[in-house]
């Protein structure tokens, strides 16, 4: 199976502090990757240059072999981050025909329709973003990031703050992007999205891999535990609460 993301030898240093320390791992076309530390394991530092949003210090952040370029559509990239980033005083659905438009889709408004009812927004799509709940905000978000069928979509704590009803709607539509032939990495605390989703994870603390590789071996390497158990292990347990 191909590569769609390749870190190599990654450093990052800003100013005297290094906050990645030779990180390399993989990403495989088509399969759920968990991406997994404690605030400030760097985490959203690795993703940001993977995206060119930083320069590395030394190495390599690779997506499908080269460099990424939001021009180049031959690979599209959808990055759902943790911060949301909406239009906050348009309506619901002026500013997802608006980013549909953008990304070129030809029937925004018919596809965010569509998706609004099933998330169960339907009825908020005249609404202005600022009155949704932060709940309802991150259904928007997530539609706008999957709306032009990415091949590779990096999702940043994507359930935060949702009760068990919305995380599993949320977890069913990553589930189907990834039946479509999606990669997908999963930037989580949830370790029961980890265990039920995803195929490899890598656990990153201080800018260093503590674990990386398919979850049943992770698992195996620390003597059985559960993930949550092995997370509590390496970041601590007042990290996981």
């Amino acid at each position: 199976m191909k590569n769609i993301v390749e870190i190599k030898k990654f450093k990052m240093q800003f100013g005297r502090k290094t906050v990645i320390k030779d990180l390399s791992f993989e990403v495989r076309e088509g399969e759920i990757f968990g991406f997994l530390g404690s605030n400030g394991s760097g985490k959203t530092t690795t993703v940001r240059t993977l995206l060119g949003l930083y320069q590395p210090t030394s190495g390599e952040l690779l997506i499908a072999g080269k460099k990424f370029d939001p021009e180049d559509t031959s690979v599209v990239v959808g990055y759902l981050p943790e911060e949301r980033g909406l239009y906050r005083k348009e309506s619901v659905i002026d500013t997802m025909v608006y980013f549909g438009e953008l990304k070129g889709l030809r029937n925004a408004r018919e596809w965010s329709l569509k998706y609004l009812k099933r998330v169960g927004l339907l009825d908020k799509a005249d609404e202005r973003v600022e009155k949704l709940s932060g709940g309802q905000q991150q259904k928007i978000q997530l539609g706008i990031t999957i709306m032009n069928n990415p091949k590779l979509l990096i999702l940043d704590e994507p359930t935060k703050g949702f009760d068990p009803v919305n995380r599993r709607l949320l977890m069913d539509i990553i589930d189907e992007e990834h039946k479509k032939g999606c990669a997908i990495i999963m930037i989580t605390h949830y370790m029961d999205e980890v265990e039920r989703l995803c195929d490899r994870a890598i656990l990153l603390k201080d800018g260093v891999a503590r674990a990386y590789g398919e979850i049943k071996a992770i698992r195996k390497e620390f003597g059985g535990k559960s993930l949550d158990q092995i997370f509590i292990d390496v970041y601590g347990e007042a990290e996981n609460e």
